[in-house]
């Protein structure tokens, strides 16, 4: 079971939007040499929604290649459509990603039969592990704990993120889906009482920016120890909570051009922070030292 502090890594561009290779390099060895239990690669966080499938598969290539496997990488290969999901799969495991992330269809609003089937259609298409990704905020899709139950019972489907921030749902899904089942928090502001709770880790935004304090946090609360995951989260509220002033991943990439590990660069429809914002976000950043 992949366990810990997961970064949802963002993809660094250049100005004109293209993939900056040489700054994801780096972004990925600096990760490493923080303690970052595990990379997520082409996540929301990502801008996996901009980049079109080429570029989607050559950025899980290029992470896998840099990591050389010293941790695990979690590949976003989740769509509303399941044969777009099950190509996307197919291609991360064709370059070595150690699992897929898949998020819940979004737009077209299936079912919970329809989740529970589009999820096993991918499973028993690609032999890789595989972990559900609940973000009803930005799908319109809100995968019910008893469908992430019966989804548990396929054996490659390995674990959750859970991103509703509802920390009552972790105790439901445990319960149906068994201690062997990964159920990872997809909301930074509760994660540090989602793994004092019993989650597995965090999949978190913050991590981009603070990925030592985070690894340290997460790990302190999967371990019980409470006074010391709180004090450490007291350090990174202010970023749980700036890091989303705009929509992710806008300041997220600001913060992290702040912090001299990218170029200023972003894909439209989203665009770079808007300058008022500036000052939130450096405060934030200072209120965990990282500036």
């Amino acid at each position: 079971m992949i366990q810990g502090s997961i970064v949802a890594l963002i993809t660094p561009m250049d100005d004109n939007g293209a993939v900056d290779e040489p700054s994801l390099k780096k972004l990925v060895e600096y990760h490493v040499q923080q303690g970052t239990d595990a990379i997520v690669a082409m996540g929301t966080t990502g801008e996996s929604a901009t980049l079109n499938e080429d570029e989607h598969c050559n950025v899980i290539k290029l992470v896998v290649n840099y990591v050389g496997g010293r941790v695990p990488v979690i590949a976003g290969t989740g769509a509303n459509s399941t044969s777009e999901a099950i190509m996307l799969t197919q291609r991360a495991k064709q370059v070595g990603a150690d699992a897929c992330l898949l998020v819940t269809p979004y737009y077209n609003k299936p079912t919970q039969e329809g989740l529970f089937l589009h999820y096993k259609a991918v499973a028993e298409a690609v032999d890789i592990p595989q972990i559900l990704y609940n973000v009803p905020g930005r799908t319109a899709c809100d995968m019910l704990p008893e469908t992430i139950g019966k989804l548990s019972t396929i054996d490659n489907i390995v674990g959750v993120k859970e991103a509703t921030g509802q920390l009552d749902r972790l105790k439901t899904i445990r319960d149906l889906c068994g201690k062997d089942f990964a159920i990872y928090s997809g909301d930074d502001e509760t994660s540090c009482d989602f793994c004092l709770l019993g989650g597995n880790g965090s999949i978190t935004v913050t991590g981009n920016i603070a990925p030592k304090l985070v690894h340290q946090m997460v790990r302190a609360a999967i371990q019980g120890d409470d006074s010391s995951a709180k004090a450490i989260d007291a350090k990174l509220t202010g970023l749980h909570h700036k890091l989303f002033i705009q929509s992710n991943p806008i300041p997220v990439k600001w913060a992290v051009s702040e912090m001299g590990l990218i170029k200023k660069g972003i894909r439209l429809p989203l665009t770079w922070l808007t300058d008022d914002c500036f000052e939130v976000v450096r405060n934030a950043m200072q209120q965990a030292e990282v500036i």
